[in-house]
């Protein structure tokens, strides 16, 4: 999970891209960068950490021209190291620089076809800079001076063909333009949007729409699975469908977590999914439990919200804010590492005692990962003089690893992998522990948009969208993305002009 941003302008785009990137902060908290052209020459600032702290006012002024990519990145694949901050470069063809969110399936026999065949060297272990690698060696096939749209529609096909795994991804290619493409099942999400100003059309894509919304930019519409739009320095776009089969089938984590409620993916609402995720949940409490003595619905913020919100009013139980947030803590699902992230659960929640004192306490989470963060704050709520403490996950029980870009790796740090419900809720310590139906929260995202037959529901089911997956390359990722393989590493900060002009 994390988000990337690209804008065709006409007036200088460094403020547009930083500003659009801390609304994408919640995809990714580890790194952050930006990279700009101007009269063919690339402006790069990129480093591990929040986005506010990693470009400053000195990086600002030197992020110069009116095109540019950005990228803010939470680790799946790789280390923790500032190496794996995007976006990544390459100088043939062209000059090329990518900001990518998802992630490879093959990658190791893409890093090999890399070395042996394309005659190119990968430097980190970000699969990002493998797609990046793969789409220049397709471009660079063309074998001219300069770039066409058929030219990159070629590419991108090409890519298709060869990689597997989800990824959404925007490219500035030198003297062209903006790229942006979608893997053809459309896992990851993507959208663009355009504005109108004095000095022309300009585009904007985004991983959400709420990054247009704060820009005025209008949006226009998600970029199919397997389609390539392409804004060109002239301020024209073009587009063209270049996978052989594509299929709708979007991650519903999206829904249930990643995304901001105000954005809109797919077509569809992410603040109206949450409701009716709420509004499935409830329906189900009072048909297997109708003789509940729940006397208040608390949220676990943020995410939770909606959902515990429209629950508490089909139920006609009270709703009330239990917990209060430190916002200057991250979020601790997207933390690298389960020491951090159980450190970091009482730092950043504090309960109302008011609200818990000798009350049966119905806590409403998106989901139920690890366990870590909900078996803390059930802890908190019995210290907060709860009477029983009940659990709603507007989420099935999560039991299998996640392949396309989120944090959930190995099936034994998932709390659910081989409990049932009933030794998840003792596991947490919750008096009574209910789960969503997949069905219910498919359902509940799909009402927004009917054409969404299919989704990316593999951390429930361990059915894969992509078909490649095996006993074999779970094994592979439990082993290199497991926390314990998440050690972070000695900063080393980019922050440069391509051709090797410092601006640190």
């Amino acid at each position: 999970m994390c988000g990337i941003i690209g804008i065709a302008g006409r007036s200088p785009v460094n403020q547009s891209l930083f500003d659009g990137l801390t609304v994408l902060q919640h995809r990714g908290q580890d790194a952050a960068g930006i990279v700009t052209c101007e009269d063919g020459r690339l402006f790069l600032r990129k480093d591990n950490g929040l986005v506010r702290d990693v470009i400053r006012t000195r990086h600002m002024l030197n992020l110069h021209g009116n095109i540019g990519i950005a990228h803010v990145r939470y680790p799946t694949a790789g280390s923790a190291a500032s190496a794996e901050a995007q976006p990544f470069y390459v100088n043939s063809p062209f000059g090329i620089t990518l900001a990518h969110n998802g992630n490879l399936t093959n990658s190791a026999q893409l890093k090999d076809e890399l070395f042996r065949s394309d005659l190119r060297h990968i430097n980190t272990t970000s699969d990002s800079e493998i797609l990046l690698n793969v789409f220049a060696h397709e471009l660079q096939q063309r074998s001219k001076l300069s770039v066409d749209p058929d030219d990159i529609f070629a590419a991108v096909a090409a890519v298709h063909r060869r990689v597997r795994g989800a990824y959404a991804a925007v490219l500035l290619i030198v003297g062209f333009g903006l790229v942006a493409f979608r893997d053809p099942n459309g896992i990851r999400p993507l959208v663009f949007g355009r504005r109108e100003t004095e000095k022309g059309t300009e585009y904007m894509v985004a991983s959400e729409s709420v990054a247009l919304d704060v820009l005025d930019f209008r949006r226009v519409r998600d970029v199919a699975p397997g389609e390539v739009v392409l804004f060109d320095l002239e301020g024209r776009i073009h587009a063209r469908q270049c996978a052989e089969h594509p299929t709708y089938s979007p991650c519903i984590f999206e829904f249930v977590y990643l995304a901001r409620p105000d954005s809109i993916i797919d077509q569809v609402s992410v603040h109206k999914a949450r409701l009716r995720m709420g509004e499935y949940l409830a329906e189900k409490i009072l048909r297997v439990w109708p003789e509940h003595d729940i006397d208040v619905v608390i949220p676990i913020p943020d995410t939770s919200r909606t959902a515990a919100l429209q629950m508490a009013s089909i139920l006609g139980i009270k709703y009330r804010e239990g917990f209060i947030k430190n916002r200057y803590i991250a979020r601790t699902f997207i933390m690298p590492g389960q020491k951090t992230r159980k450190k970091s659960v009482r730092q950043k929640l504090n309960p109302i005692d008011l609200e818990f004192r000798g009350k049966n306490v119905l806590l409403v989470d998106d989901s139920i990962v690890r366990g870590t963060t909900s078996e803390q704050i059930i802890q908190m709520a019995r210290e907060a003089g709860a009477r029983r403490v009940y659990f709603a996950s507007a989420a099935p029980p999560v039991r299998y690893p996640n392949v396309y870009g989120i944090d959930m790796p190995a099936a034994r740090e998932l709390i659910a992998h081989g409990r049932t419900e009933e030794e998840v809720a003792h596991a947490i310590g919750a008096d009574y522990l209910i789960f969503q139906d997949l069905a219910d929260l498919e359902e509940a995202v799909r009402r927004g948009n009917p054409r969404l037959q299919r989704f990316d529901s593999s951390c429930f089911t361990g059915e894969y969208v992509t078909g490649d997956i095996d006993r074999d390359y779970l094994e592979c990722l439990a082993r290199d993305r497991a926390d314990a393989a998440k050690t972070p590493k000695a900063p080393h900060a980019e922050s440069a002009i391509i051709d090797l002009h410092n601006n640190a």
